[in-house]
Parts: structure tokens; sequence; C-alpha cells
């Protein structure tokens, strides 16, 4: 019997998303997959498994429901959830019991979060992948009445948690210089570096708009600039001065001039920013850039090992009785302050 995660109901911006696609810029497709890739780390960590694809989820949820247990984790934004009443805890493993309902609200920090279940789904994939691209019409927005196939999940560990992330406030983030840069000018770029910026409303998987506080940018020449191949991180300068960050369904060619490039373990942050939040960039040459990748990655390969036991509230546990609460063996009649008793 094929087991299924029932949706009863989804925001409007629910989509199943993996790491993407690679491969296939040269056929006019970017990678897509999901906006905080980190996240999906996260899952697979507190899941024990590799990485597979997630619910993700911009800004709020919906009600799900499984034809199984099943266990489940949520990671990215922390939003409001629940099992039936009962609270969960975010950035965590559950477990999902056949019938119960999942209800996930609207984001209380951050922007996206992720719903992962057991070792996956039984979905097919195309051209490599799970994702749903909605810039190149591959795959759908999730929405009610819909049913997605479950991989058998061997796996029991649930009730896990990782430390919460700080990415979900803005903050920080690194670039490097484009292959565009020095059209802008020194003085120009270092007025970027020293302007605080702040996330605008205007923003999807395409790309997100930062807000300057000042005057805009512009570069010399850059209405001649050619289109030319693009990546998720590139900054882009519109004609409106405003700096826009690529992200992972970004166009593969574009001819707006790119003042510099976000590192790619920093894109979780751009993707996070909740709106008016603020950010800050700092320059980073060549080597220190790497180097802060290679920091990035070393801690996705320690997640497993930060993954710590849940502590639970006993008046939510609706399996409290299978749970044992002593250890060792009582004898009634003994005395417990006296002597060594069995």
């Amino acid at each position: 019997m094929t087991h299924a995660l029932i949706v009863h109901s989804a925001g409007p911006a629910v989509s199943l998303q993996d790491l993407g696609r690679t491969g296939t810029i040269a056929q006019g497709l970017t990678r897509g997959g999901a906006m905080d890739r980190l996240a999906l780390h996260e899952g697979a960590a507190l899941l024990e498994r590799p990485v597979t694809a997630a619910i993700e989820m911009v800004g709020f949820g919906g009600v799900f429901e499984t034809t199984q247990d099943t266990r489940i984790a949520l990671t990215g934004a922390p939003m409001q959830a629940h099992v039936d009443g009962a609270s969960l805890t975010w950035n965590a493993s559950h477990l999902l019991p056949v019938g119960a309902k999942l209800t996930i609200g609207g984001v209380t920090k951050g922007a996206i979060g992720y719903l992962h279940i057991g070792t996956g789904f039984d979905v097919p994939l195309v051209m490599g992948s799970q994702s749903a691209h909605l810039a190149a019409k591959l795959g759908t927005i999730l929405s009610a009445g819909d049913k997605i196939p479950l991989r058998p999940d061997p796996g029991i560990r649930t009730g896990w948690h990782l430390p919460t992330s700080d990415r979900m406030d803005g903050g920080a983030i690194h670039i490097t210089r484009s292959i565009q840069t020095d059209i802008f000018g020194e003085n120009t770029l270092e007025r970027f570096l020293q302007t605080s910026f702040s996330r605008d409303a205007r923003a999807n998987r395409q790309g997100i708009r930062l807000t300057p506080d000042g005057e805009g940018f512009a570069a010399a020449g850059g209405l001649s600039v050619v289109s030319e191949i693009i990546a998720p991180g590139d900054i882009q300068i519109t004609g409106d001065g405003a700096p826009y960050v690529l992200m992972c369904e970004s166009q593969t060619t574009g001819g707006y001039p790119r003042i510099a490039t976000v590192i790619p373990s920093d894109l979780p942050r751009v993707a996070q920013a909740p709106l008016n939040a603020p950010i800050n960039i700092t320059l980073l040459d060549r080597a220190d850039a790497i180097a802060l990748e290679q920091r990035a990655r070393a801690h996705i390969k320690a997640l497993p090992s930060l993954c710590q036991p849940l502590v639970r509230d006993p008046a939510q546990m609706q399996d409290l009785l299978s749970h044992t609460l002593i250890s060792g063996v009582i004898n009634a009649h003994a005395n417990p302050f006296e002597g060594d008793h069995p």
C-alpha cells in the first residue's frame, strides 16, 4: 500500500523543493530548489538521512495529514505549529501519528519554513529533481486536496532538535567582486559598502530587492552592458538604482550591471530576511570568501553531531504512557533509605 501526505489546506506559496537542478543553465534553466538550502541539510540531520525534497512554505504553512505514522522535521523560519492542539517545537523532529492533523500557521521569525517527511516523497524526478521550478512552469504550488506519495521510512528516531540559527533576522552578508564591479568605480563601490539596506517587499524566488538608506547606484556605461550569463547571488543594479540579489530561480542571462556577488553560504540569510529587516554588506577578497565557504560546508557536515535530545513538556506528550519514566526495579516493601535494594 502506498502511503501519502494529504494537503487539507496550504498557504499561497507552498511547494515541493529539494537542492534543485544542476547542469541545466546551457538549456536556459537555473538551479531552482530550496530558497534556504541550509534548512534542507538541517532536516536531513534531524531525520538521520540524506537530503531529500521538503515542503517549502513561504510566510504561511497549511494543514497536513499522513496515512501512516510518520516522522517529520520542521526547519527554516519558525512557524506556529501543532498536532491536534499540542504545540510542536521548531527546528526539531517529531512523530506525526496516522490521522492526526498537523497545522502550520504563519512565521514568527524569518520568512520561509520547511516540513520534512520521513525518508522523503515518492514522486518522479523531472530533469533530475523533484523541485517545483515556478518560473519555468515545472511543478506547481501545492493546494488543498493534493496527496503526495511517501517513500517507506525505516527510521525510528524522533524528539531531536538543533540549535536555533541567527539567519532569520537579516544582518551581515558577505560579497565578492563581480566581473562588472569595476565599471561602477571605486567611489560608488565604497558608498555601496557604507550604505545600510533593508529587505524590500518586492521579492520572490527569482530575486530580492534591497532598499538603500539613501540614493541608489549607477554604473558608468551601464546601458551598454551586454547580456551574459548570471548566477544566484549576483547583485544587479536596476534602472532605479536599487540592488536586487538574484535567487534560485533567477534568469540565466541578464543585462543589468552587477556590482557584486553574495557568497553562496549567505544566500539563506538573504532568503530568510523578513520584510524591512536590516542588511549590511561586507566585501571579502577571494581567499577570505573561500575560507568562509569552507567553514559553512564544515558546519553542514557537523549538523548530525549537533543534534540534541528534545526536552519535552509532559503536559504536551500524548504518548506519555509509552515512555519509561523510571529506570530499574522497584521493591514495594523495601525502605528506600536503608541499605541496597533491588
